[in-house]
């Protein structure tokens, strides 16, 4: 090997060694970001970091799940926001073709999946319905302390319960029913189980009180929305939350 070419070689390995210690560095700050919720700051970090390689699970995972987050909590326009949900689903498919094992990576293709049903036809939600039972049935398979999963999960069961006869006729006829549970007592199980998991998570208290609320329980409705209200709102998810529940009691 000549000189020139041994010196294009250590060009190459020291430029690789550097973006993979750039990344490194990049990863561990948009996590750290990503763990206290602050969305906004952790979006562009792993933009960057799927451009640089997208074929890292963990890159693509935690992207996705930050595409759901901004679109909800900073994209006005509803067409807009389904750019990011669909984006958000992208990503996590990959994430899962690139590890099926990773418990985020299900728990993200299930999040952008709801954000998407939140717009989506009656079929279109039946159809995603089935999917993300799978999907956060996975997610709690492989990471059963997961308090997101279990959330979603519980947002499911309320989801199921509240269709109207139309669309569980539509259930029935078109996708052969759909897999068990579907009550507002299996939404209440997912819920309490988040709230164990993170007591401090305004949100999980919101969706119980909101639950409870649908099932005509407003005495327990007001309890946990209440109870809520207790915590100081640290993060857009609790900003949310608290106006949800101040929302939620001036209804009732």
């Amino acid at each position: 090997m000549n000189k020139k070419l041994i010196a294009t070689f250590f060009v190459v390995i020291t430029s690789l060694v550097v973006v993979a210690q750039s990344n490194d560095e990049l990863y561990a700050k948009a996590l750290k970001l990503k763990t206290e919720l602050k969305y906004k700051e952790a979006f562009p970090l792993f933009q960057t970091l799927v451009k640089s390689d997208s074929s890292n699970a963990n890159y693509l995972q935690y992207a996705s799940y930050c595409y759901s987050k901004y679109g909800f909590y900073y994209v006005a326009a509803e067409t807009e926001k389904m750019k990011y949900y669909k984006s958000a689903e992208y990503l996590a498919k990959k994430a899962i073709k690139a590890n099926e094992a990773s418990a985020d990576a299900h728990y993200a293709y299930a999040m952008a999946l709801g954000r998407i049903n939140e717009n989506a036809s009656s079929k279109q939600k039946i159809a995603n319905a089935k999917v993300i039972r799978a999907q956060v049935d996975r997610a709690i398979a492989l990471n059963p302390k997961l308090a997101g999963a279990h959330h979603i999960l519980g947002r499911w069961h309320r989801t199921i319960a509240g269709f109207s006869a139309i669309e569980k006729a539509m259930i029935n006829s078109f996708f052969g029913g759909v897999p068990p549970g579907g009550s507002y007592e299996d939404a209440i199980k997912s819920f309490m189980t988040a709230i164990s998991l993170e007591p401090k998570y305004m949100n999980h208290q919101f969706e119980l009180a909101q639950t409870y609320y649908d099932m005509g329980k407003k005495v327990e409705a007001k309890l946990w929305a209440k109870k809520a209200l207790e915590i100081t709102p640290s993060n857009d998810d609790d900003i949310k939350a608290k106006k949800d529940c101040e929302d939620l009691l001036k209804k009732m």
